[in-house]
């Protein structure tokens, strides 16, 4: 099901430097095919020794995650690196939400880096500043901002986790977006939901127990969102117009075909996924609650699991008494998370080797103290 490291080594996009965000890079990326990047990366590694911390996200290559210090989801990564003062250096092999928010929950003295600042997220990508403040001022003109909540998921910006921190909201992860929708809805009688449409709808319906009617799309490129004020005034839940590229592609063909295809096997799929589907699979679960669902299972169980494919295929390996299937019958990358792959991390650690701190993300101190609130609120849900 996978593929060797020297095969993926191969395969690398070595010339990518990851200019989209307009910084220029110094230094030479190594070429994806050197035979030595994995002695350079152990040499430099160990040169960093605990001035560094590598953090590799269920995502990522297996050439990457090979050179992780931790591996977990975007929270967990973030919250270790706040745990771990004494490393200056913070390597996040991960998207560029996820190096903001280590940034937010370190301290002044520990720098974040990116290998490669063109890993981006399509979902966080997906809601803009100025699009949510739109919104917003559509709210207050109708009179509900005072009672609307804004709850976004820990896949947006800084600048959206700002927004929602500066106007009583929090943040939530997959794992405990229903504890952060009950809680918001102690706080005021509508949840504006960003940027996942898909997990702010299959939590409000499927955990919570509302109907797909109290939930509402705001899409930012309609006037008014495409909605009525009557709408809007409606609505228990707004949800942003937003999803994820890797999970938004799995059907409810994709289930019926498995079904039909693979006798007594179980669907494992993440709340990213779409209503159908999710209403369809036998176990829903954050990313870290799929890998646990399937550590535990029965020896010889068999699971199609829907989400990104790079850890399907680290868990087909890893449990090898077990089935473990990818949902979808095409190919599905996160095209961004995999910009960080093993070249991109040599050339990162090399340079702090060598005193030159290059793609270090920053967030504004105005922007990351609200964005800070937003996240504390978050980690003091009942």
């Amino acid at each position: 099901m996978g593929m060797s490291l020297s095969e993926l080594l191969v395969l690398g996009t070595g010339s990518d430097l990851g200019s989209e965000r307009g910084v220029s890079c110094e230094g030479v990326l190594p070429e994806a095919s050197d035979p030595s990047l994995i002695e350079r990366a152990t040499q430099s590694r160990a040169a960093l020794g605990d001035r560094a911390m590598v953090l590799g996200h269920h995502y990522q290559r297996d050439e990457v995650i090979a050179f992780a210090d931790i591996t977990g989801d975007s929270f967990k990564l973030a919250q270790s690196a706040a745990s771990n003062p004494q490393a200056e250096y913070i390597i996040f092999a991960g998207v560029h939400f996820m190096a903001e928010s280590a940034d937010i929950l370190t301290t002044p003295n520990q720098k974040v880096f990116l290998p490669d600042l063109a890993a981006g997220c399509s979902m966080a990508d997906m809601a803009t500043a100025s699009q949510v403040d739109d919104a917003w001022k559509t709210f207050e003109k109708l009179g509900i901002s005072s009672r609307t909540i804004p709850i976004t998921y820990m896949n947006s910006s800084a600048a959206i986790k700002s927004f929602t921190g500066k106007n009583g909201g929090a943040v939530c992860t997959s794992s405990n977006a229903e504890r952060a929708m009950n809680w918001a809805f102690a706080q005021g009688e509508k949840i504006f939901f960003l940027p996942d449409q898909h997990l702010g709808r299959n939590t409000a319906v499927t955990q919570l127990g509302l109907s797909l009617s109290d939930c509402v799309i705001w899409n930012p490129w309609k006037a008014n969102g495409g909605l009525t004020d009557e709408a809007i005034l409606k609505a228990r839940v707004i949800l942003w117009r937003g999803h994820c590229s890797v999970h938004g592609r799995f059907s409810l063909q994709n289930i019926e075909d498995m079904r039909a295809k693979v006798p007594g096997v179980q669907i494992l799929v993440h709340p990213e996924c779409q209503h159908e589907v999710v209403t369809h699979a036998d176990v829903v679960g954050s990313t870290e609650k799929i890998i646990q669902t399937i550590a535990n299972s029965p020896v010889g169980s068999t699971w199609a699991v829907g989400t990104e494919l790079n850890l399907v295929q680290r868990l087909s390996r890893t449990f090898t008494d077990r089935n473990v299937l990818f949902l979808d019958k095409t190919v599905c990358y996160c095209s961004t998370m995999n910009r960080i792959d093993l070249p991109h991390l040599v050339w990162i650690m090399e340079s702090l080797v060598q005193g030159r701190l290059t793609n270090q993300i920053s967030v504004e101190a105005q922007t990351a103290k609200y964005a800070k609130v937003a996240l504390e609120r978050m980690l003091a849900l009942p």
